[in-house]
């Protein structure tokens, strides 16, 4: 496991510079392509065809991204917030404590305001089964800017206004550009990480993250929840439905680049979860986090 995180660790690092030459590669592209035709060499040409599709793809998924995102750019530059995850131990806190703070929202968070008065600042998700099951509340409920995964965003919400769509079908790195998208990394917790960064947040703090599921089977396997849902602070949460079994794996993976991403920058990530089991972050309690931070 050690290896697997420090060779996706190099992955990111020579990632983020090969990002910068995607323009000069295609280029490249077809002008091979040109003088290939010119030398008649079959071979290439015949090989042409899925590389060249490959990047059309990627255009067509990146014209799927809301436009005017630019304006989320540095928003809230030095400021700091809360993502709020969705684990059994949100019900160990007083969250009318987050009044005034900067709070992103996630997934089924919705479930919390009949409790709690928790007006959140930005909403997040990726997952299509959640989105699908989800459209009622993310179109009437949830009235702050809400960031969608493009594909089921499109397919299963009305567009409205303060509602945008993400192209998370991109390479798995950490990416700092909104405009070009955000790859889920098997969580949507990391995405919302690109989003804080992207507005130029300083340091974010977690809770609610808890790392923790009751599930038997592969990662990502789709199954149905019969019984109460014991993996989420409220246990309707998936009762009934379908649902992707989480892949704290991947998720990991995307953490530590997440991690990186935000050191490099001189910026910080803390885990302020009550008896989270994620080790990533450094751990803070959740009162001094809210002593530390700066609104």
């Amino acid at each position: 496991m050690r290896l697997k995180k420090e060779l996706q660790i190099l992955r990111y690092s020579i990632g983020q510079y090969l990002e910068n030459r995607k323009n000069q590669r295609f280029l490249r592209l077809i002008e091979a392509y040109y003088q290939a035709k010119k030398d008649d060499n079959k071979s290439f040409i015949k090989n042409f065809d899925s590389t060249y599709n490959e990047f059309i793809d990627k255009a067509f998924l990146a014209s799927m991204v809301s436009p005017n995102m630019e304006k989320f750019k540095d928003i809230h530059k030095g400021k700091s917030c809360f993502i709020i995850g969705n684990g059994p131990s949100l019900n160990k806190m007083d969250l009318s404590q987050l009044e005034g703070y900067y709070k992103f929202g996630m997934n089924k968070i919705y479930y919390i305001f009949d409790r709690v008065d928790l007006k959140l600042d930005y909403y997040v998700a990726v997952n299509p089964l959640v989105i699908e099951q989800s459209k009622h509340e993310i179109e009437n409920v949830i009235k702050c800017p809400r960031f969608l995964s493009s594909g089921p965003g499109r397919e299963f919400i009305t567009q409205k206004e303060h509602i945008y769509q993400i192209n998370t079908q991109i390479d798995w790195l950490f990416n700092y550009n909104i405009t070009k998208g955000f790859n889920d990394g098997g969580t949507v917790t990391f995405v919302a990480m690109q989003l804080a960064f992207y507005m130029g947040f300083q340091n974010v703090f977690l809770i609610g993250v808890d790392h923790n599921f009751q599930q038997k089977g592969k990662p990502n396997e789709e199954q149905k929840m019969e019984k109460e849902d014991p993996n989420h602070f409220d246990p309707r949460y998936f009762q009934g439905q379908q649902w992707h079994l989480a892949d704290l794996e991947s998720s990991e993976l995307s953490y530590n680049m997440a991690r990186i991403a935000y050191e490099k920058a001189g910026r910080k990530i803390y885990d302020a979860t009550i008896g989270g089991k994620l080790t990533i972050f450094p751990k803070i309690d959740f009162e001094d986090a809210l002593k530390l931070i700066n609104r």
